[in-house]
């Protein structure tokens, strides 16, 4: 799906909530984009490979979106769920933790930069946007996907950073698969 009109209906979605509205995840490819987070600095796009660029409202860096990779949009009233966004982000790290563990793939997330890493390379990224005690944006779990375009940018402002994805990590499960466990996985740590 196009990222912007998606982003859009994100914004609209949490602009009408009322209090009896219900929470949201919302799973979804994108068609190559890279965004960048209300933070981001230019200069952690190194070259441009003909990809659009947009300048988001979520927080992080410089991230690619694209086909292949699992997006889940989490449209959650944080006030109704008590969770503050540390214990948001520590939830949606683990639900990825949890995934990955039924592969029997060891992964973790990292306080200092949030996201789920398997050894050194990166395999989630997240970003939330919170407004009015709700939040919307959420995480992009790479499955299957051409990872080329993460080599023109700094992932998330870390130079260096490597990227990788549950393809290369001998998991053979098709996209879909993976995107209900993964929202399976959601739902029980956000306790749905």
């Amino acid at each position: 799906m196009d990222y912007l009109s998606i982003w859009q209906a994100m914004k609209a979605f949490t602009a009408s909530r009322t209090q009896n509205t219900s929470d949201e995840i919302w799973l979804l490819q994108h068609w190559p984009v890279y965004t960048q987070g209300v933070a981001g600095k230019p200069e952690h796009l190194l070259y441009n490979p003909g990809i659009s660029v947009v300048r988001t409202d979520r927080g992080g860096q410089i991230t690619y979106h694209g086909p292949g990779q699992i997006i889940a949009y989490l449209l959650l009233d944080m006030r109704r769920l008590k969770l503050g966004v540390r214990d948001l982000v520590r939830k949606m790290e683990g639900a990825v933790v949890d995934l990955l563990d039924e592969y029997r793939v060891d992964a973790c997330g990292n306080e200092a930069a949030p996201g789920v890493y398997v050894g050194e390379a990166k395999i989630a990224a997240l970003g939330l946007k919170i407004k009015n005690g709700c939040c919307y944006h959420g995480l992009a779990l790479n499955v299957s996907m051409d990872l080329t375009p993460f080599m023109a940018i700094n992932p998330c402002g870390y130079a260096g950073l490597r990227v990788t994805q549950t393809s290369d990590l001998g998991i053979t499960d098709k996209l879909e698969t993976l995107q209900e466990k993964l929202a399976e996985k959601l739902r029980g740590r956000l306790g749905q």
